[in-house]
């Protein structure tokens, strides 16, 4: 007879079997809502930008700088501007980008669903005017009239806003010569005298700004109403180019300017992914934070200065700082335990409810162990009672010896303590059966035996 093997306390592997088919049904379920109700981030987001050499395009590479830290690949699209930035959100040609204030107003951008994420710095109306010998400086816009000015190419912000600026001061349509060119070929233009003058909206670190500010014979508008436009265009603010700002030794500019300025904002489509918001403002909080010719420490970035909506998570990032788990770890892992939230409701909700099927699973699996050789015991059984009169004793022999085998491989099963009495049950009904067979097995015998 084979070694009875040892109980156990417990049985692992069977709980295991047991709770198998709920945990991955769980597995499953949290799999699938991490993915898609809360999907991962993507690892690549387009920007809008603006034209070669503009402030745009410099503060462009400097997000997919900041982005490319964290594994996000910025795609940065060229545009005319503003306009054209506006336009490629409605389209979703990008995700994001820089737009200038007054472009738009707070219904069309719900209407369109479009959402801030901050104003970034204010971006100046530069008015720059070939001087003329002889003649008086430009004082007043109505002075103007008759002259070639370049008020940007269509879809960049400045011809809208400048057309404001000249109706405010009576100037019609037309009465200036208007010309469409790109920053670069304009200032060469105006360079070469074949234009009077152009206009940009932007910030003061656009590398032509930085030139013409620097170049003899360009001289730049000072709008000495700047407060009065201010008041009038309330997307404006009323700023002051510093005298000495642009070179301290040679004393550029030589005075004070006034100037009127909207300012930059990041713009984002609705479908733009949470995570992303709270990496660039974050990004834009390092970018923009620091002082500059027209903004003190720590202006900007900003949930003010801007008409759009400002961006749910933008708005948490100004009032309370980074996500508490991205000042600690990595983006991504900070972004991974963020999203558990919902893998923990799918466990609240499938934990209860399963975890009640798994314990009648390991009972059945246990018990299956010992029920299964039941069957074997009634086999044995039914072959003795229907054994032929004439071969009965052979019959009885060869089923004494089949549960010989029966309880030498029952005597191998290992089950828990707590189920051993179905065990020992059954081990007394193999006896029972033995001692069955072995009393029919005397009685046929002495038939066998008994006189005719």
């Amino acid at each position: 007879m084979s070694k009875i093997l040892k109980f156990t306390q417990f049985s692992i592997r069977d709980l295991i079997v047991a709770s198998a088919p709920t945990l991955l049904t769980i597995v499953g379920v949290c799999l699938l809502a991490y993915w898609l109700v809360d999907p991962a981030p993507p690892r690549t987001v387009r920007l809008g930008t603006g034209q070669e050499n503009s402030a745009y395009e410099d503060f462009g590479k400097k997000y997919a700088a900041a982005l490319a830290k964290h594994g996000v690949k910025v795609t940065m699209v060229p545009s005319a501007g503003s306009s054209e930035n506006l336009r490629n959100l409605k389209e979703g040609k990008v995700d994001i980008a820089f737009v200038q204030s007054g472009s738009t107003n707070e219904e069309a951008a719900e209407r369109e669903g479009l959402s801030s994420l901050g104003s970034l710095f204010v971006e100046p109306l530069w008015l720059f005017l070939r001087e003329e010998k002889g003649k008086p400086p430009i004082t007043q816009l109505t002075q103007l009239r008759g002259k070639k000015i370049n008020y940007g190419p269509k879809g960049a912000g400045s011809p809208r806003l400048f057309r404001q600026i000249l109706e405010l001061n009576g100037v019609e349509k037309g009465e200036v010569e208007r010309f469409s060119l790109a920053n670069t070929p304009a200032t060469v233009e105006l360079l070469e005298g074949r234009i009077d003058g152009l206009v940009f909206t932007s910030a003061p670190e656009a590398p032509l700004i930085q030139m013409l500010l620097q170049t003899p014979g360009i001289k730049l508008f000072d709008f000495n109403q700047a407060e009065a436009y201010s008041r009038k265009l309330p997307f404006l603010t009323h700023v002051v180019l510093p005298q000495g700002i642009v070179d301290l030794g040679r004393n550029l500019p030589a005075e004070d300017y006034n100037l009127i300025a909207p300012t930059a904002t990041l713009v984002g489509r609705e479908d733009l992914h949470p995570a992303l918001v709270d990496l660039f403002v974050q990004a834009a909080a390092g970018i923009h934070s620091g002082a500059g010719w027209f903004q003190q420490q720590g202006q900007f970035p900003s949930a003010k200065y801007t008409e759009i909506p400002v961006d749910p998570e933008a708005a948490k990032f100004y009032k309370s700082g980074p996500p508490f788990l991205q000042r600690y770890m990595t983006f991504w892992l900070a972004n991974f335990f963020d999203r558990m939230w919902v893998v923990v409701v799918a466990l609240g909700a499938l934990i209860l409810p399963l975890s009640k099927v798994i314990p009648p699973l390991y009972v059945w699996r246990i018990r299956s162990r010992v029920y299964r050789w039941y069957g074997q015991l009634r086999a044995v059984e039914q072959k003795v009672e229907e054994a032929p009169e004439a071969t009965r004793m052979q019959v009885y022999e060869e089923q004494l010896k089949r549960l010989n085998e029966i309880e030498e491989l029952v005597n191998q099963v290992s089950i828990p303590l707590s189920f051993a009495d179905g065990l020992y049950g059954l081990r007394s009904h193999i006896q029972f059966v033995r001692k069955r067979i072995q009393f029919l097995m005397g009685e046929a015998t002495t038939t066998e035996a008994a006189p005719i």
